[in-house]
């Protein structure tokens, strides 16, 4: 049973107007790229190129390593300049492969061949899927392949197209729905030939008008397939928030969105898929966003996978004259990570650079008085986890508390606690710090 909502959330300025109508624009990178190999969950792909091979854009440089792992594939031609360890957009170093763009972009041979999907048998679709190295690409980075194989096909009930696009400042899923309307579809049918069982339903929150008019024209005819528009409220894309809506289903603790007979995709996952299957094509390349107040044009582009953020952000302007911004992130505000420098790559998970002029979180902090036990934070919690008692076990690191008794870990960092808190307290920075040191106890438990 469908809903128009699920229970909580919060409703900030949405900030889109920076670049909401600012159609797409191509941008070739024109220095190094580089590849992280580990730009999934899973375990990181495996290196198959050296230093000094020639490489074509298309082709395969890290091979999946495992199940839970996925193809990292050059978004350019050159030659590997190293193989070495180099620090992402997390802050962290991960080994990647580092290639010298020739500025030709030279495809491998046999990408762009077009193909059926109606000709294909599941194993071969899931196989292409696979080795164009598709991951979610609204930041989960989970690899699709394994997503599109549960272990009971047959309950699957909705394959879900997540358009939601809730984070503020992005517009790159909302152009890519606007322009783009005809291959997600496809997507997704290509999706549905995979589970007979199941119907489409592209979600889209109703402050994209354009995107559901384009949607709802592409899927007319479609028997199987309904655009549904929902109220404007984040964090309508996360996939508890969704599956709520569309399935009417709670996920409990440990369930997968299979276990609620859901697959649930972003939308410029499902055009990969697409790209993938009908036009031979691997991820090489993705919609970004580059947005806030500390550049000069907002700007959507279409962006090789490798490409520099630090070109990205001079792609829109630089920041503004005499200005130096006070926060960049990767990412909206909300859940967005901070970014210490631009000399990162840009990877398959990334749709945002967000430069601000002002740190909200430091502005906060100024301002932050003890917790008023307001309960509003309970309140906005979309998975009516209590955040005004985790706080206060989180800032105590009784963790056996924070995990057993309230449920922490089930915490999605959405922030919508940390917006609304009227004491300023850092509650998703606490839930974040406290996760990663239960995580980190864990496996040193395991050895």
């Amino acid at each position: 049973m469908m809903r128009k909502t699920f229970q909580g959330g919060v409703h900030p300025n949405d900030q889109k107007e920076y670049s909401r109508d600012v159609p797409f624009q191509a941008y070739l990178p024109k220095g190094d790229l580089v590849f992280p190999l580990g730009q999934h969950i899973g375990k990181p792909a495996k290196p198959v190129v050296k230093k000094g091979d020639e490489v074509l854009a298309g082709q395969v440089i890290g091979e999946a390593d495992g199940f839970v792992s996925a193809n990292i594939v050059s978004s350019c031609s050159g030659k590997v300049k190293a193989v070495e360890s180099r620090r992402t957009v997390m802050g962290t170093t991960a080994m990647s492969v580092v290639i010298e763009n020739d500025g030709k972009f030279t495809l491998a041979e046999g990408i762009g061949a077009e193909a059926d999907y109606k000709k294909m048998k599941k194993e071969e679709i899931l196989s292409k899927i696979q080795a164009a190295g598709i991951v979610g690409l609204g930041g989960a980075g989970f690899p699709t392949h394994v997503k599109l194989a549960p272990k009971n096909p047959e309950e699957i009930r909705y394959i879900i197209a997540n358009g939601a696009e809730c984070e503020p400042y992005i517009t790159c899923d909302d152009q890519l729905m606007r322009t783009c309307a005809d291959g997600i579809v496809t997507g997704l049918k290509i999706m549905l030939s995979m589970f007979p069982g199941a119907e489409g339903v592209i979600l889209i929150e109703q402050n994209k008008p354009e995107a559901i008019s384009a949607m709802e024209k592409a899927v007319q005819g479609e028997q199987k397939i309904r655009v549904l528009a929902v109220p404007t409220k984040y964090p309508q894309g996360g996939e508890r928030s969704i599956i709520k809506v569309v399935a009417g289903r709670e996920l409990k603790l440990g369930m997968l969105p299979a276990d609620a007979g859901c697959i649930v995709d972003n939308v410029a996952t499902i055009y990969a898929i697409y790209k993938a299957v009908c036009k031979s094509e691997p991820l090489m390349e993705k919609g970004v966003t580059i947005s806030g107040d500390g550049v000069k044009n907002p700007c959507n582009l279409i962006v090789k996978i490798g490409t520099s953020c630090q070109e990205l952000v001079d792609a829109a302007g630089g920041f503004p004259d005499g200005a130096e911004p006070k926060k960049i992130l990767s990412g909206g505000p909300m859940m967005g990570i901070a970014m210490a420098s631009l000399d990162v790559p840009l990877q398959k998970s990334n749709n945002a650079i967000t430069v601000l002029m002002e740190d909200e979180v430091e502005l906060s902090q100024k301002r932050m008085t003890a917790c008023l036990r307001c309960g509003r934070c309970n309140h906005v919690c979309p998975l009516g986890l209590t955040p005004q008692m985790m706080g206060v076990a989180a800032e105590r690191k009784d963790y056996e508390r924070y995990e057993k008794k309230l449920y922490g870990l089930e915490c999605i960092a959405c922030g919508s606690c940390t917006y609304i808190c009227p004491a300023g307290r850092p509650l998703m920075q606490l839930f974040k710090q406290a996760k990663a040191e239960i995580m980190a106890a864990k496996r040193a438990q395991r050895g």
